[in-house]
């Protein structure tokens, strides 16, 4: 990666890891699908009025937007919901061996058995954080965050595939389709949306704007440029970040405690991951993600 990538990938970074304390704190005004409704319907009112319609990519951004705004992130936050924000920025690094696993099978990449030990590790870490007597009766939500981890690998190989576009269209496009899908989640699984809406302060607001603004239009923006112009392996390592800003966020936002086993289970997982990583792209890859 350029230096100027390397940077503007930590911004990315921090932004995501910040993402799951702010989210919490739109969770407690809004429920799951509501709030990522709104979150997407905020996206598309600013980004769909000024960009052009990429038809011969809409299909793929159909598929992009069952991926990102009907599965992972409904899944996330309703994870979310009864998970601290801390186990789930580490539990969603499992799309880390979830992504050599995908490579391996749709590009015929060879794990090896570093990165098979890498993924043991890790899958164990989280294990670890699953069985924490506090967590114990969180472990259906917490299993809801490890899915939209396997999903969020789908979706960066559906990014590449998707191919050359602005990210403001991709982003836009993406929102105005996810918005209705998520609607009628809500409509059907939730209740009392008017109520939320109308009861809701600007702190709840605030945490959608943050989501709407920085994470979706911005931090993704630049995601997806990232995950066009590089290997799946040069991109998806320095989620092992995200973790970092998300503990710390938990702690200083939201004073969740940072207990013995979330410590061994999150150390067991950055370790896991830290593994797959440490490999060395193929020449002939490198010369591939150049084009």
């Amino acid at each position: 990666m350029s230096p100027r990538d390397v940077v503007l990938t930590l911004f990315v970074m921090v932004i995501w890891g910040v993402n799951f304390a702010v989210a919490k704190y739109g969770l407690r005004e809004f429920s799951p699908m509501l709030l990522m409704c709104l979150r997407f319907a905020m996206v598309a009112v600013m980004l769909v009025p000024f960009v052009r319609i990429p038809w011969g990519q809409m299909k793929g951004i159909l598929v992009l937007s069952v991926l990102l705004g009907g599965l992972h992130f409904p899944l996330m936050f309703t994870g979310l919901t009864k998970v601290d924000a801390a186990a789930a920025s580490i539990a969603i690094q499992l799309q880390v061996p979830f992504s050599s696993l995908l490579a391996a099978l749709l590009y015929k990449d060879k794990l090896g058995w570093r990165r098979g030990l890498g993924m043991a590790i890790s899958f164990a870490g989280v294990m670890v954080i699953a069985g924490e007597p506090r967590a114990m009766g969180g472990g259906f939500y917490l299993g809801l965050v490890v899915i939209a981890a396997l999903i969020f690998s789908v979706v960066n190989i559906q990014i590449r595939r998707i191919g050359s576009i602005s990210g403001f269209a991709l982003n836009g496009w993406m929102a105005a389709l996810a918005a209705p899908q998520l609607l009628i989640v809500s409509l059907l699984t939730e209740t009392g949306q008017i109520e939320m809406i109308r009861s809701s302060t600007w702190v709840g607001w605030s945490s959608i704007a943050y989501m709407a603004i920085l994470v979706t239009i911005v931090s993704y923006a630049i995601w997806y440029r990232l995950v066009r112009r590089y290997q799946v392996n040069q991109t998806m390592p320095w989620t092992l970040l995200v973790p970092v800003f998300g503990v710390l966020s938990g702690i200083l936002m939201l004073g969740e405690p940072l207990t013995p086993a979330m410590m061994v289970g999150g150390t067991l997982t950055l370790m896991g991951v830290a593994v797959i990583m440490i490999r060395k792209v193929p020449k002939q890859n490198q010369n591939q993600s150049a084009t």
